[in-house]
């Protein structure tokens, strides 16, 4: 009896510390996990996903003439109101493949989206595929500059 009184204490501290991991493990996004492994090819790594904000988007747009914009959101959206000067890649269209309009993968590259979920899903497609200076700068909705239609 002594044994199993013994036990019980170290099995639920066991379970406790089992579960401490899962729920610290299940608020990391996919993406993030993701976004820090290394790339699969030997002797490379992989580029870290970056998040920047509207500003500092702006402010390498404004300063690096050869910086690339890439709108990540549908036809209809990008039509309705986009970054003058940004490409149009649906995030769906972001495969394991180089887009045709990226085809330098050292280019800095800065993606956005309506809210920011689809910029950060297409800048980690981004770094997997080997580009090696992607910026998410999130969602259209935040960003507090001119805009064109079209």
């Amino acid at each position: 009896m002594k044994f199993k009184n013994a036990i019980l204490p170290l099995v639920i501290i066991a379970l406790l510390g089992l579960f401490n991991a899962c729920v610290n493990l299940s608020q990391n996004s996919a993406s993030d996990i993701s976004s820090t492994l290394q790339s699969t090819k030997p002797g490379s790594v992989r580029a870290k996903y970056k998040k920047i904000t509207p500003y500092q988007a702006k402010e390498r747009i404004d300063s690096n003439k050869d910086v690339i914009i890439v709108d990540v959101r549908t036809v209809e959206e990008y039509n309705s109101k986009h970054i003058a000067g940004a490409l149009l890649i649906p995030n769906e269209s972001i495969t394991d493949e180089k887009p045709q309009l990226l085809p330098n993968l050292n280019d800095e590259i800065l993606v956005y989206c309506r809210s920011g979920n689809r910029s950060r899903q297409a800048a980690n497609k981004l770094i997997a595929i080997g580009y090696t200076n992607v910026s998410d700068f999130g969602g259209i909705i935040e960003w507090p500059y001119e805009t064109v239609s079209g």
